[in-house]
């Protein structure tokens, strides 16, 4: 609510929810009292011949489980915010909430996090200890895009392989994770066409090592050193500065088929990782940048026992 421009929504939201209550109570009151018009023992209402509504006061367990009910309400209103601009008198908000659970969560956790700081990203890739902490974070935060065991789906990097679009040193590893990615393929349908998205397409997957049409290839060679070759390079083999893909090995993103290649190539493709500098901390970056880092190099990891066996390749 502190959003509001005026005034005049603040006590509108306040006063519509206090007449709300009130008038509930109102009816409440008035059909608990007296019975509907009329002297007879039934409404008149009937259904199939025999079945009539009696003409009686609601129950009273029900009578009262409702007035339960709007006095809550109203303590409910005086505790936490819900009356416009209110704040309420405990002056609870979610975000004072969250602050208060990650204040905690700091002072239970931080030493085994500072403890970690200070080892580097490679050395604490093999520290069977840090990994099972990583792990942890990785599920709770980067499963939902690189999936449980981190090998990725169409548009999300496998994490467990030796390709990577910006670069696998654990330096790398750890920015990417604090400060995230933007990774952007320009449309060239309109500028290609689709007889020329044809032709770059197929001679992508001529270098590629995929089967693809001669003389397309051919002719898409000469639209990919104009088009491609600044992001891709001359021979395709991409631009870890520039996030551009390597495009002679089997590792794709979307796809390699000619369909996926073509609109690719013609729509482009935009692509980000959230930054997780401010919701994480670097403390804890640096520890799921470790395990991130051993799930591509898993000949550097010491297991030592009894420890929780690291995810599989």
């Amino acid at each position: 609510m502190s959003d509001f421009t005026s005034n005049f929504w603040n006590l509108w939201v306040a006063g519509l929810t206090l007449v709300s209550i009130v008038a509930c109570a109102l009816l409440l009151l008035s059909m608990s009292k007296r019975k509907a018009p009329g002297d007879a023992d039934t409404t008149g209402h009937a259904w199939d011949g025999d079945l009539e509504e009696y003409n009686n006061p609601l129950p009273r367990w029900w009578v009262w489980l409702f007035w339960i009910t709007i006095v809550f309400a109203f303590a409910y209103l005086a505790l936490y915010p819900g009356l416009g601009r209110f704040p309420g008198v405990l002056q609870w908000t979610s975000h004072g909430q969250y602050d208060t659970e990650i204040a905690k969560a700091d002072q239970q956790y931080g030493p085994i996090y500072q403890k970690f700081a200070a080892i580097d990203v490679a050395t604490l890739s093999k520290n069977p200890e840090a990994r099972a902490v990583g792990e942890k974070l990785f599920l709770n935060y980067c499963s939902q895009c690189h999936a449980s065991d981190a090998r990725g789906g169409k548009g999300f990097p496998n994490l467990t392989d030796a390709d990577w679009l910006y670069g696998g040193e654990p330096a790398t590893i750890e920015k990417t994770i604090l400060d995230g990615r933007n990774g952007t393929m320009p449309a060239w349908g309109p500028v290609l066409g689709d007889a020329g998205v044809k032709e770059a397409a197929n001679y992508v997957r001529s270098i590629a090592g995929l089967t693809f049409d001669a003389q397309l290839a051919q002719n898409g060679k000469a639209k990919f050193a104009t088009f491609c070759a600044a992001c891709h390079g001359a021979e395709g083999k991409g631009n870890a500065a520039l996030g551009a893909p390597n495009l002679t090995d089997q590792v794709w993103l979307y796809g390699s088929s000619e369909a996926t290649l073509i609109e690719t190539i013609s729509r482009g493709r935009s692509n980000t990782m959230p930054a997780h500098r401010a919701f994480l901390g670097e403390p804890r970056v640096h520890v799921l940048a470790a395990y991130v880092y051993g799930l591509s190099n898993p000949t550097r990891v010491v297991q030592a026992a009894p420890v929780a066996a690291a995810p599989g390749k």
